[in-house]
């Protein structure tokens, strides 16, 4: 509605000035129309600079995320850094545990990324600042301009159990491929065949009497817990 006002003021301060004989009058109304125009100009520079009339408001929404990795027994949170200084990370991942694609935070400079640590559910809160008018009047006034509902920034934040990894993708290229070469199997299998057999034995000197699904059972935990604590190991050697 400014924008009409402010041809209106135009049109009245022209046909004052001009068609008004009375020069006081003239004078007068021209000058009272020239304010209300310079006043709605101000107006609208300040609702575009200041955002004048506008107030900001927060939306927040929780989706809940699974890990992007294809290992069951590691979840990881993969980040990409945008630019050189790594001020800025996009976070990815997956919305479901079958889905096939996966998602990723916002690549702008307008959002920023927080990662928390949770007991519970691995999930994003995202908090979006939007500016809407502050009541009708405004909307009245500036709705023209179509400022209402602008996006001006967000906030993830991120939560993860403590079994989740935080990796950057060169990381986990590096992870992948230290972990599939033939040298780091060969090693890793001999490795956890004595560690088993050692926890086997320990667990057979509690108990002797063990029975084979008892023994297959303690198999299966040690060998899970050999090969968690070989990736940890190789994972704080790719983050040095």
């Amino acid at each position: 509605m400014i924008i009409f006002t402010i041809i209106i003021l135009v049109v009245l301060a022209f046909i004052f000035f001009i068609y008004i004989e009375n020069k006081t009058v003239s004078n007068t109304l021209t000058g009272l129309a020239v304010l209300a125009l310079l006043a709605s100009i101000f107006a609208m520079m300040q609702n575009d600079r200041e955002h004048l009339g506008l107030h900001n408001v927060t939306e927040t929404s929780t989706q809940k995320i699974y890990s992007a990795s294809p290992s069951k027994q590691m979840p990881m949170m993969i980040y990409q850094s945008v630019g050189t200084a790594d001020k800025h990370r996009v976070y990815v991942y997956k919305t479901s545990a079958n889905a096939k694609k996966t998602r990723h935070t916002a690549a702008k400079t307008t959002t920023k990324n927080v990662v928390k640590r949770t007991t519970g559910a691995n999930r994003i809160v995202t908090k979006k600042i939007y500016r809407e008018y502050k009541n009708n009047t405004s909307k009245f006034w500036f709705g023209l301009a179509g400022n209402g509902h602008k996006y001006v920034k967000e906030t993830n934040t991120i939560y993860l159990n403590k079994n989740w990894t935080v990796l950057s993708t060169t990381q986990a290229k590096q992870l992948q491929k230290m972990a599939s070469s033939k040298s780091f199997q060969a090693k890793q299998k001999a490795a956890a065949t004595a560690y088993v057999k050692q926890q086997m034995m320990a667990a057979m000197q509690k108990n002797p009497s063990m029975s084979p699904a008892q023994q297959k059972q303690v198999t299966k935990q040690a060998a899970a817990a050999f090969q968690a604590q070989a990736m940890q190991k190789l994972i704080q050697q790719i983050k040095k």
